[in-house]
């Protein structure tokens, strides 16, 4: 098999921009030209990688998966070139996604821990929610990926493919603003109606929340006043005593603590979750690979934040 690395280059190009004709005057050529290259690259691959009968165009399958090779066969190569230039990319930042509660949180006590175990390490956090973390991963658009992960949602990710390390155990608690009397203001043992801070459809969190709410008198009772994508939005209107809601433990325990929130159910109304930092195997960054394997050394224990 015969692949030239500028076919590469034209398809991520391609695969950013959606489109031929922007793609073809940021490789500095004619779209028949650039249209022939990205032929080329299919008749040689043996599938067709791009679906050309969308508007933006859109990858077919195959092209999402040839596209984190595509990614990591030109990152090497320019790696590699610049090791040549002596360029100094030894302590190259790894580009990390996570879900905004996590990005808030979690992350800085988690990556002071795992410092502490092996040395200093460069990294770039970009917040968003699960569902585009997983999409930039899939594409090869990031190093690693911080997020929640639910043996029971439905956005899963192929461990062979995507393997990842478990990095901590978080429960999501229902809350609320304290009573006069230092009880929940919106109580979930209570009958009245109780105002429902919740999370918006697409939210990796609420599908959580909602596979407890299978309780239809308690569904019935819960009036959604307010919706968000974020956790720490929630926690702001729970703070304004707007209503109830579901936030993860992490995000809360000073408020708990000095008793501005109070929980408003007992435990059998916890969501546990998993926190799993995920890597693709496809991908061959020298830091990832560096990193995968000190943690492979380091004791379970001391993985979990």
């Amino acid at each position: 098999m015969n692949i030239e690395t500028k076919w590469l280059e034209d398809f991520v190009a391609l695969a950013n921009t959606r489109s031929f004709s922007a793609s073809a005057r940021q490789r500095h050529v004619t779209q028949p030209a650039f249209s022939r290259r990205i032929r080329a690259l299919e008749q040689t691959v043996g599938a067709t990688l791009v679906d050309r009968s969308t508007t933006p165009v859109d990858l077919t399958p195959e092209g999402q998966l040839f596209l984190v090779t595509a990614r990591n066969l030109v990152e090497q190569l320019n790696e590699s070139l610049g090791h040549l230039r002596g360029l100094a990319i030894a302590n190259e930042a790894l580009d990390i996604v996570a879900a905004h509660s996590l990005a808030l949180s979690f992350f800085p006590q988690w990556i002071s821990r795992l410092q502490q175990g092996i040395g200093e390490l460069p990294t770039r956090l970009v917040a968003m929610n699960v569902g585009e973390a997983i999409h930039v991963l899939r594409e090869g658009k990031c190093d690693l990926m911080l997020a929640y992960y639910d043996p029971y949602a439905s956005m899963q990710l192929d461990p062979e493919v995507f393997p990842s390390f478990s990095i901590g155990q978080v429960k999501m608690l229902p809350v609320s603003l304290p009573d006069a009397e230092g009880r929940p203001r919106f109580p979930l043992e209570g009958s009245e109606s109780i105002p429902y801070l919740a999370y918006t459809q697409g939210a990796f969190l609420g599908s959580s929340v909602r596979m407890l709410l299978k309780n239809d008198a308690l569904r019935l009772r819960l009036r959604t006043v307010y919706e968000t994508a974020m956790a720490e939005g929630l926690k702001g209107m729970v703070l304004q005593g707007i209503g109830l809601a579901w936030i993860p433990d992490f995000c809360i325990r000073e408020e708990l603590k000095s008793g501005r929130l109070v929980r408003a159910g007992g435990e059998e109304w916890d969501v546990p979750l998993e926190i799993r930092l995920h890597r693709c195997s496809l991908v061959h960054k020298p830091g990832v690979e560096k990193l995968w394997r000190q943690m492979q050394k380091l004791p379970r224990d001391f993985l979990q934040a």
